[in-house]
């Protein structure tokens, strides 16, 4: 079972400490943590973009959602350096695609951006026909 723990504040220091190490657990929150913290919002923006190089999805979808905390703790980001990155891992990060969605959501929201929204109104429609036969009514089981 997952338990919540609070993002743990951190410095650029520390985090370029992280990406040096490249301990994937560490990676994986790392841009959280950044995106939460660290209040140049340039520095916070080229440490998530480098995240968004790495080879792991997990760890390029938490990049693109600490761009989302960045926006929110910042207020700013650089357009032509984020929105391709947005749009490409929107395209290439199907497992993560909703987490990155949601990001892109956040971002267009705070910053009064329309990126991907063609891209995403797809990749939504696609969801909304969805023929798996989950019918979304089935609960499960707890326990």
């Amino acid at each position: 079972m997952n338990v919540y723990e609070p993002l743990q504040p951190i410095t650029c220091a520390g985090a370029l400490e992280i990406l040096e190490r490249g301990d994937s657990d560490e990676l994986l929150l790392l841009p959280l943590r950044i995106g939460e913290f660290i209040s140049d919002w340039k520095t916070a923006q080229n440490l998530c973009l480098r995240l968004c190089r790495n080879d792991n999805p997990a760890i390029r979808a938490n990049a693109v959602l600490g761009l989302s905390y960045i926006v929110r703790t910042c207020g700013k980001l650089d357009r032509e350096l984020v929105e391709p990155v947005l749009t490409g891992e929107l395209k290439d990060n199907e497992t993560f695609r909703w987490r990155i969605m949601d990001a892109i959501d956040d971002i267009n929201l705070y910053l009064g951006w329309n990126a991907a929204e063609r891209i995403m109104a797809e990749y939504r429609e696609d969801y909304l026909t969805d023929d798996s036969g989950d019918d979304g009514e089935s609960v499960g089981t707890c326990g």
